[in-house]
Order: structure tokens, then C-alpha cells, then sequence
């Protein structure tokens, strides 16, 4: 059977314009995205956060299938995720049988004001805003949800770390058997280093039937000065830039807070 192409993200669109890539969106690799993911044991780390500042509310900003906001639901939290991959969010329901967490399909902007006490963005979500104007919405979006002094935890790839280079090395197929689904194999490459972007490919092939999916994906490498000025100018305060505990050195672990009310005042302004 013929490839299915889907077209790379385009940088004018992006995570806040509602255009996921393929490999959160599509029908057929939504539903295998865990099984690839593998183990998720960074997600402890961000349940430990919310302890220590005492998060009651959570909001899972680009929340995939859900592996985090079902933890934080199974804490005995308040938990809101949002994406605009409807088909991810699919995922992310089938696990949720009790209907404990708030499913909102859309992007940053599209958060209803949920007086979060934490909003999170795990799996380097912040790094699929490739504009500063796509950045500059999540931001204030996500400080629209956040009750005042609020905080915002998120990680980033360290672009000094050069991850690329890894990935362009490692092209080797992964072949999984994944229940209901059969057996798939997955072939990764680096299609472009235009720094500070990175573009990639995923090619997808369901062995039991041939069908062959690709999914293209463009990264943003921000640095750690880039982004502290980013939040500081957008209302929030800077609090601690930690190492990603099973990943040292290789990523930033941001934790901010909301600080005052202008975020949410600019905001209600830029979208009436």
C-alpha cells in the first residue's frame, strides 16, 4: 500500500493555531503513541513538584493520552488536560473510565479560567511554539487558567546538548507488538537543522495490513536566558531552572510563578 504523507508543520502554524502532527492526531498512531513513548518514569517528578508546592488544581497543558493527568487524578487532585489532538485525547479518555479530569480539545488559548494552582507541560511540549508570538499566547493563556501566584512548571531540551545529533545517528527501526494492533515498526530521521529549529520524521508501517503512516515534526530549541526573559516579561517570576532528574543535563526543568495580575488583563484585551 501506497505511504501516507501528511505535510510537515508549517512554522506560520503550530501547536497554537491547532495543528498537531500526525503522530498526536492521526487515527492510527495516537492509539501505539504510549507503547513507543516506553516507560514514563519522569512523570514522578512532576507529582513530587506538585507536592512541594501544594497543587490541589492541575493543568496538563498539551496532555496527549493523558499518562500525567490520570497520576495527578489518581493523587486526588482536580485535573484539567488539554490538547488539540482530538485522537490523543480519545487515548486519554479511554483511561479515565470515572470521568475524573476535564478534557478540553484546543490549544493554550483554549483553557476556560480553572484557578489552576499548577499548570505543567511535560514530554518538552513548550518546545513545539515555534513562533515568539505562538510562545507569547501559550504563555499568557496558561496564565489566564492560574489562580494569582499560581505557578507553571515545564522542560525544555538544552539546545548546548545538540539532541539532534543523537537522533540523526540513531536510525535504526523499532519494531513493537502492541495489542489489537499487531506488529509495527518505526524508522526515525532528521530531515532539517535549521537552528534554532529541528525538523524530524517518523514512518510508521502496520505490518498486518502494509499501511505505512509519516508524521513530521519541527522543534524549537530555546536557550535557558531566552526563555527566563520570556516569562519574566509575561508576568511571571522566575523561581528555580532544575536538572530533569532522570535526564541530567540534558534538560531544563522550569518552575514559575504568576505574579501578578497582568497577564490575565492582557490577555482578556489581545482576545476581545
Amino acid at each position: 500500500m501506497a505511504a501516507e504523507i501528511l505535510s510537515p508543520k508549517a512554522l506560520e502554524g503550530g501547536y497554537c493555531l491547532q495543528v498537531p502532527d500526525a503522530i498526536f492526531a492521526h487515527p492510527r498512531l495516537a492509539p501505539i503513541y504510549d507503547a513507543f513513548d516506553g516507560d514514563r518514569d519522569d512523570l514522578t517528578a512532576y507529582l513530587s513538584i506538585a507536592d512541594e508546592l501544594g497543587a490541589d488544581r492541575v493543568l496538563d497543558v498539551g496532555c496527549g493520552t493523558g499518562c500525567l493527568a490520570v497520576l495527578l487524578a489518581d493523587s486526588g487532585r482536580t485535573v484539567a488536560g488539554v490538547d488539540p489532538a482530538g485522537a490523543s485525547l480519545e487515548a486519554a479518555k479511554s483511561k479515565d473510565a470515572t470521568g475524573r479530569i476535564t478534557w478540553v480539545q484546543g490549544d493554550a488559548t483554549a483553557v476556560p479560567a480553572f484557578g489552576a494552582d499548577l499548570a505543567v507541560m511535560t514530554g518538552n511540549v513548550a518546545q513545539v511554539f515555534l513562533t515568539d508570538e505562538d510562545w507569547v499566547q501559550a504563555l499568557q493563556g496558561i496564565a489566564a487558567a492560574l489562580r494569582p501566584g499560581g505557578y507553571l512548571v515545564f522542560e525544555t531540551r538544552r539546545p548546548e546538548r545538540r539532541a539532534w545529533e543523537e537522533w540523526a545517528a540513531d536510525t535504526g527501526p523499532v519494531i513493537l507488538d502492541i495489542p489489537e494492533t499487531g506488529s509495527v515498526e518505526r524508522r526515525s530521521e532528521v530531515t532539517d537543522v535549521s537552528l534554532p529549529f529541528v525538523s524530524f520524521r517518523d514512518t510508521y508501517r502496520f505490518r498486518a495490513d502494509g499501511t505505512v503512516v509519516t508524521s513530521d515534526s519541527t522543534l524549537r530549541f530555546r536557550s535557558r536566558a531566552e526563555l527566563e526573559t520570556s516569562l519574566v516579561t509575561q508576568g511571571y517570576r522566575v523561581l528555580d531552572v532544575r536538572e530533569a532528574p532522570d535526564r541530567p543535563g540534558r534538560e531544563f526543568v522550569f518552575i514559575a510563578q504568576r505574579t501578578t495580575g497582568l497577564a490575565r488583563q492582557f490577555w482578556e484585551l489581545t482576545s476581545s
